[in-house]
């Protein structure tokens, strides 16, 4: 399940695209859920640990990707348990991020109102210890909080 806190959390990494540059594994980059997001998100494909070839950057390295995939990255691959601040992701990082919470206990921070307009809706709002389950009701719990 997504859970999700409005504003700033304790222990949050607040920028999670410098915490990736230090701690993410070059196996990371090659598993195929990480594929999937990268070509999604970035529009890039993953040619090995080392190579992505970006259409706009042509081959860039891991530590090149957009914030928004690396913060997904770690959002589904990093153990360390930490809190990850997903408004460095954009729109387009939404639906991953449903996916990862399909897979494990998600918790973010926000500190905009993402665009989670897919159905079936389920995310747990901390701040207020809701469930919802449409957009419409997402945005009016968050608009309390941003």
């Amino acid at each position: 399940m997504l859970h999700i806190h409005f504003g700033s959390m304790d222990g949050e990494v607040y920028d999670p695209a410098t915490y990736f540059l230090n701690q993410y594994d070059d196996d990371w980059i090659t598993t195929d859920f990480v594929k999937e997001m990268i070509l999604d998100v970035d529009r890039s494909e993953v040619i090995s640990t080392r190579v992505i070839d970006s259409p706009v950057l042509g081959p860039i390295t891991p530590r090149e990707l957009s914030g928004g995939v690396k913060t997904l990255i770690l959002m589904a691959l990093d153990e360390s348990g930490r809190i990850f601040n997903a408004s460095a992701c954009g729109d387009n990082c939404a639906k991953w991020i449903l996916e990862i919470a399909k897979k494990k206990d998600l918790t973010v921070t926000l500190h905009n109102i993402m665009k989670f307009d897919f159905s079936p809706l389920e995310i747990h709002i901390l701040n207020s210890g809701q469930t919802v389950h449409s957009f419409r009701d997402y945005v009016f719990a968050a608009i309390d909080y941003v």
